[in-house]
């Protein structure tokens, strides 16, 4: 099982809990009606999202609802794999669904990795994530688009940030103080030469311009905690986070 930190964020009944692993991190939000799930890392993560639920004193029978980010393999992957046991629905941008059910499919290609693979770093990456599954190319056939998420736990308000897929979403939650970002604005990567506010390598990107105006965009929220989809969480002013990334 892959190894995981879990930070938790308290704000009134919500906890907000950040799960992180070397490889790509997840977030529930908990509340008495149970928890919603957000992101699910790669396929060989399912055993770890429900180590992680079982950290926070939870279980996989009570999750209401998942939420993507976005379609990439390394954020699909788990939440495909753990409802096959499990049901629950899956949303996401209504621009996001046909990724999502892979009615296309919009991530780096084997080509495009083998640009880059002379790295070592690269090399390292694809070692840990090939037997997690980086390869897989199933989808949530019945994900669903979002419109109000406010009756899912820990009631999650979607920020459009397209770009990095053409519809990734990040998502405010905890009054306001926290924001989820997936991989819009995150804080490293394993094969990354820096650490810090950043965003991903053009190869993972799918509209480069439209990511660095979505990343923009986010320093109008009031947010002071970042939860990434790769790399540490961050604490201090997203619009600080913000200007690192885009310098």
């Amino acid at each position: 099982m892959a190894s995981l930190t879990v930070s938790s964020i308290t704000n009134g009944d919500v906890r907000t809990h950040f799960v992180s692993t070397a490889a790509v991190n997840w977030v529930i939000l908990q509340d008495d009606s149970g928890v919603t799930l957000i992101d699910g890392g790669y396929p060989g993560h399912a055993s770890a999202v429900v180590e992680s639920l079982t950290q926070i004193g939870s279980a996989p029978e009570e999750i209401r609802g998942a939420l993507l980010t976005h379609a990439h393999v390394d954020h699909l992957g788990g939440i495909a794999a753990l409802r096959r046991g499990h049901s629950f629905d899956v949303f996401a941008d209504p621009e996001e669904v046909g990724h999502a059910r892979r009615d296309f499919l919009e991530q780096a290609s084997p080509a495009d990795i083998a640009r880059i693979a002379y790295r070592p770093s690269v090399l390292r990456w694809l070692s840990e994530i090939v037997p997690l599954g980086a390869l897989d190319k199933s989808g949530i056939a019945d994900a669903l688009p979002f419109t109000d998420l406010s009756a899912l736990p820990g009631a999650p308000v979607a920020v459009p940030t397209h770009g990095h897929t053409r519809g990734h979403s990040a998502f405010v939650v905890g009054g306001g103080e926290v924001a989820v970002t997936g991989d819009a604005l995150v804080s490293g990567h394993m094969i990354s030469t820096v650490a810090g506010p950043q965003c991903l390598g053009h190869v993972f990107t799918h509209d480069v311009p439209a990511n660095e105006d979505a990343v923009a965009s986010l320093a109008a929220l009031d947010a002071t905690v970042v939860m990434p989809g790769h790399g540490p969480l961050l604490r201090g002013d997203i619009a600080v986070f913000v200007e690192q990334a885009l310098t």
